[in-house]
């Protein structure tokens, strides 16, 4: 039987596609821009027939029907990262959340740690040769393509067929959905603040030319990238692709010619933001998608020579600390790719791992860098990991000092407003006396 003959006789409605899932099943959905919705929608007409299914995913966008009132006890998030769509849900307790690296998410699947009934992937139309592509998203997608008992696919016209390691064909897959739908964007923002800008222009001054980016999505990572005229021969690897790098691309500071892994190609997990940034990678061979065990592999990363990894946090205490996921001990986000990350830029032959956080928050009136942690928050980036702390105050340089040298050095790049009370909280509990500059 040819491929297009099992395509057609696998196309059904989203009521019959999602009637694959029982009670007590344990499912995948798709996340970032390919969150499969049409799907989401025909499960939540289910719940009542459903008890105890649990939906395992990473970021989530639009709105999430299966986690709204009503519907505890019939399904539950077993959520690798946490985002709008599921916080409240998990903040309650009907919910709950994975403390991982995203390089290991995978290896759940794969090797039955969250052994998988039924994923649900949103992928493109399929080519001539019958494979789809998981389009905007492969992270861990691929990964629950291939350890699912049951697959079902959003087909959508609107999916860019991306290229790399992202195919699955047509008869990998049990029920097929087709669709025409606008894929979720990232909201445009308002720009980069003055204080993301300044951070921007710090940690554009430790960018090499020939050095090896990885951003994620804010007013940080723009403000960086808009402040790279001049470099010469940037390149990509990352979790994450937005409109910004294609800016980057396109005034020619991105060219990915010195990468030591891949040249001449821009690696990445998946890709969110703009409909003209979809458009951009459709079928575009300089863009390749790979899982995410293999775009935050630490040892594959650091096979880039000059790794320039730049991740954001909630809080850095004066030792080095960094908290990333939480809000004391209330679950704000995830681990996501920041570890993986960090240390595959140290390990990096000149690579700079980076921190990257406004000194402050709430209007300026809490300082993001502090004695320690708020209660119950917990560590994502150890003290042992981390090499720079960048802030709009300046560069601080942890790697290789010890407790008093860090001390001083983060007190350094803290809003003036806060230095004193920091260097006397620690004199209280430390019973060091430190020299700072004020």
């Amino acid at each position: 039987m040819s491929w297009i003959n099992q395509y057609k006789e696998k196309v059904v409605s989203s009521e019959e596609a999602v009637s694959v899932v029982k009670s007590n099943d344990r499912i995948f959905v798709s996340g970032n821009a390919a969150t499969p919705t049409l799907l989401m929608n025909a499960l939540a007409r289910r719940a009542s027939e459903l008890m105890d299914v649990e939906v395992n995913h990473v970021l989530l966008l639009g709105d999430d029907p299966l986690s709204k009132p009503g519907m505890e006890g019939h399904f539950s998030h077993n959520s690798l990262f946490v985002g709008p769509a599921d916080r409240a849900a998990i903040a309650g307790g009907h919910s709950n959340y994975v403390p991982v690296h995203l390089s290991q998410i995978p290896a759940l699947f794969t090797d039955g740690y969250i052994p998988l009934d039924v994923a649900f992937v949103h992928l493109s139309q399929p080519d001539e040769h019958g494979f789809m592509s998981l389009g905007v998203e492969c992270a861990i997608s691929k990964a629950a393509v291939e350890s699912a008992a049951i697959v079902v696919a959003q087909v959508n016209e609107k999916m860019p067929r991306t290229l790399g390691d992202v195919f699955v064909h047509v008869s990998h897959v049990h029920k097929i959905v087709e669709c025409s739908e606008p894929l979720k964007n990232l909201p445009a923002g308002k720009g980069s603040s003055e204080t993301e800008k300044e951070i921007g222009r710090h940690i554009a001054n430790l960018i090499e030319d020939g050095a090896t980016l990885q951003l994620g999505i804010g007013g940080i990572p723009d403000a960086v990238l808009a402040q790279l005229d001049g470099k010469r021969h940037l390149g990509i690897h990352t979790e994450m692709v937005s409109d910004g790098v294609v800016k980057a691309i396109e005034r020619g500071i991105i060219t990915n010619q010195k990468k030591t892994l891949h040249p001449g190609k821009v690696i990445s997990t998946f890709v969110l933001g703009s409909d003209e940034l979809y458009a951009y990678v459709d079928n575009n061979p300089y863009f390749e998608l790979h899982p995410c065990n293999y775009t935050n592999n630490p040892y594959v990363i650091a096979r880039n020579d000059k790794m320039v990894a730049i991740n954001s946090c909630i809080q850095v205490d004066i030792t080095g600390q960094v908290c990333s996921d939480s809000m004391g001990s209330v679950i704000y986000s995830g681990f996501g790719g920041q570890v993986d990350f960090i240390r595959g830029a140290a390990a990096s032959k000149g690579g700079k791992p980076i921190i990257a956080l406004p000194a402050t928050a709430k209007k300026g009136t809490v300082s993001r860098i502090v004695p320690y942690l708020t209660q119950g928050a917990g560590v994502v980036t150890t003290r042992a990991d981390v090499h720079y702390v960048v802030t709009e105050f300046g560069v601080a340089l942890l790697h290789g000092k010890n407790l008093r040298q860090r001390a001083e050095a983060l007190i350094a790049i803290t809003h003036p407003d806060f230095r004193e009370e920091l260097a006397s909280s620690l004199r209280t509990q430390h019973r060091t006396t430190l020299t700072h500059s004020e």
